[in-house]
């Protein structure tokens, strides 16, 4: 009778033990990261007997987690790239929607400004449309302000979210070093059966860490789970976890990298491409990729639109006849560390190398400007410049991104070193930031409409005493320094050749380029240079039929006449093709802009707007992935109401059997005890 009863003990006990699992299994059901248990049951050991092997009932051998290592791994890949793409995506819907709003975009401001040197050109004496064309002008600087502080909002939200997710790295690492020792304890005390719930608390945070952050784990002998991230730094080891934070760039306070933290030392850094997966990686890489590149990019805009409007207003003169000044200012790029620690004296001398002549081959024109950022280094021996985004993209090609600068040749891609203003040790490492703080620190200069230089310095007429039909036109000034208000010059046609005499005569004498003979039957006229040694410079065309002692007049225009030659110039600068040539040709020549400023801020909406359609895209594949990879985790780890239901009455039955069971050993017991008596 014992062994009956021992028998029907046994499968009360395991019973028992499977209605507890399944009650936990359903209490658990809405619990994050809860893997259905199970209870594990195998026979007892038989005695023999004459007759055979009998059983001597079952026993509870472990409670085990539904788990699959395969299926975990699937949604923690998938979950981690979805996060990347979704932290990304939050933050580049900010830029789409601030470029391509008409409210607080560019390019109504810019077409305002040029449609106010438009009114200008139409009517150069009239105060009023000189007026509106400054107040567009001031506009236009707004906007430019009202967009970098728009995106230094930006900047300074995504440095707070990567300090934040920091933080919140750190605290879930030191959630799993605890629960890697609390699980040791628990299985070193239980014959090491697992520690279901506790495991499933760990896994619950490695997959919340691996939403801030791609992580790859190790279970190790003793039962501890390291985590690794990046290129295989240890996160967690054990009981310890390290400590991640976040430190300013000495190079640029407005940025900070992500360090590990040690007890003792220095931080050190990990390099940003290191990171992958995650809302970290997500933050970093529209910081790099899109938040960098459109700050500089319409700081590149502010450069361009300054720099031609100006040059072409000192070609030009005012109402009042002086010279053109200044429209708009703009500081020198911008180099970190401002003052590196082996230099004495002051900062290093960064200026813009470029006028808007691409004709002009000495000279670098506008279109060598670029929106990147460029490192100085200094090897020894040679100073080097670098552009860093021209080298992300081309590692292996450094004749694409980089050169050695020397005193005689010291510019690179619009930018003029000072070589001799500044000194840097082997180690040292200067960041140069051409055009990210320009639509910040753009300035309307000019206050008085007067100023506005709608006027080209030279006219030319045409004495009624002339008997041909020759002409003078197209008058366009490259160069003002040191020029007269007292000069004149009067080309007389004769025998095919045009024959200069100069009034005063300069001091230094002057040319005509190229040769001073006109042949009438040009139908497009002929463009002459006028040089004027050590003073200024001027191109005109002639056309027509002069005949034999026709003359013509060039002189310094006077002041309040209604010139609007220069205007036109000004105005044409809207549609002239000023920035992104491509480089330098087989012979050596710069070959020619290819974008507007309208069409590079166009680039920019659109690749702004083609990259937030791909991250919105990205982010939606992978959220679709990681349904279907939650679904097939699911399937075998979840819990599924309608089975527990039934695993209840079927183990309730078991346990009833069972108890009938002990109660028929009872009774056969008691019928023993009955016939003694």
């Amino acid at each position: 009778m014992a062994g009956l009863l021992n028998i029907g003990l046994t499968g009360v006990n395991a019973a028992q033990g499977q209605l507890i699992t399944t009650s936990h299994n359903i209490a658990n059901v809405n619990t994050p990261g809860f893997h259905r248990q199970k209870v594990i049951q195998s026979a007892m050991t038989p005695f023999f007997s004459g007759a055979g092997f009998f059983g001597t009932g079952t026993k509870m051998t472990t409670v085990v987690r539904a788990y699959d290592q395969f299926l975990e791994n699937q949604m923690l890949s998938t979950d981690t790239r979805r996060a990347e793409y979704a932290a990304y995506a939050v933050q580049i819907r900010q830029i789409d929607n601030m470029l391509a709003d008409p409210s607080v975009g560019l390019s109504p401001a810019m077409d305002a400004f040029f449609a106010g040197l438009r009114e200008v050109a139409a009517d150069p004496t009239n105060l009023s449309a000189r007026q509106t064309l400054l107040s567009s002008a001031q506009a236009l600087v707004g906007r430019f302000h009202t967009l970098d502080e728009r995106l230094t909002e930006i900047r300074e939200g995504v440095e707070y979210d990567i300090r934040a997710t920091i933080d919140q790295i750190n605290m879930l690492a030191n959630g799993i070093a605890e629960l890697n020792q609390r699980i040791v304890v628990a299985q070193a005390s239980g014959t090491a059966k697992p520690a279901n719930d506790l495991l499933d608390q760990r896994e619950q945070l490695v997959s919340e860490l691996n939403k801030l952050i791609q992580v790859t784990t190790k279970v190790q002998d003793d039962g501890t789970l390291s985590v690794f991230i990046g290129s295989g730094q240890s996160l967690v080891m054990g009981n310890y976890a390290t400590r991640l934070g976040t430190v300013q760039d000495k190079n640029d306070p407005q940025r900070y990298g992500v360090a590990i933290i040690p007890n003792n030392g220095d931080p050190i850094m990990i390099p940003e491409r290191l990171i992958t997966g995650g809302q970290l990686a997500g933050l970093l890489e529209f910081r790099r990729e899109s938040l960098d590149t459109t700050q500089n990019r319409i700081g590149m805009i502010a450069v361009s639109i300054a720099s031609a409007i100006n040059n072409q207003q000192k070609l030009g003169v005012d109402l009042g006849g002086a010279l053109g000044l200044d429209l708009f200012s703009l500081p020198a790029p911008r180099i970190m560390p401002s003052v590196p620690p082996s230099v004495p004296g002051g900062p290093p001398a960064v200026s813009f190398a470029f006028d808007t002549d691409p004709a002009d081959d000495d000279i670098v024109n506008l279109g060598f400007l670029t929106d990147a950022n460029y490192e100085l280094t200094f090897d020894g021996a040679n100073y080097v410049i670098t552009n860093l985004s021209t080298r992300a993209s081309n590692p292996n090609r450094p004749d694409l991104y980089e050169k050695v600068l020397t005193p005689a040749d010291s510019t690179f891609e619009g930018l003029q070193i000072d070589l001799g203003a500044f000194a840097l040790a082997g180690v040292e490492r200067a960041l140069i930031q051409p055009t990210r703080y320009m639509a910040r620190d753009i300035k309307l200069v000019i206050t008085d409409p007067r100023q506005i230089a709608a006027g080209c310095p030279v006219i030319g007429d045409v004495p009624v005493t002339n008997y041909g039909t020759g002409k003078v036109s197209d008058i366009k000034m490259s160069n003002v320094n040191g020029v007269r208000t007292d000069w004149n010059l009067e080309l007389e046609y004769s025998g095919g050749f045009l024959i200069p005499t100069f009034t005063p005569a300069p001091a230094g004498g002057f040319s005509i380029s190229p040769s001073n003979a006109f042949n009438p039957t040009d139908v497009t006229g002929k463009t002459f240079t006028i040089t004027v040694a050590g003073e200024f410079e001027f191109s005109f065309t002639l056309s027509g039929t002069p005949a034999d002692g026709d003359t013509f007049n060039l002189r310094p225009t006077e002041a309040g006449i209604a010139d609007n030659r220069n205007a036109n110039l000004l105005a044409a600068l809207q549609t002239a093709k000023l920035l992104f040539n491509n480089g330098v040709d087989s012979s050596g020549n710069v070959t020619p802009p290819t974008a507007t400023m309208d069409s590079a801020y166009s680039q920019l909406v659109n690749k702004v707007g083609n990259k937030t359609h791909e991250v919105q895209t990205n982010e939606l594949t992978q959220t679709t992935l990681y349904e279907q990879a939650r679904e097939a985790r699911d399937a075998l780890s979840a819990v599924n109401l309608d089975e527990e239901a039934a695993n209840l009455v079927r183990y309730q039955q078991a346990y009833q059997a069972s108890g009938r069971v002990m109660s028929i050993a009872q009774r056969l017991f008691d019928e023993i005890i009955s016939i003694v008596r």
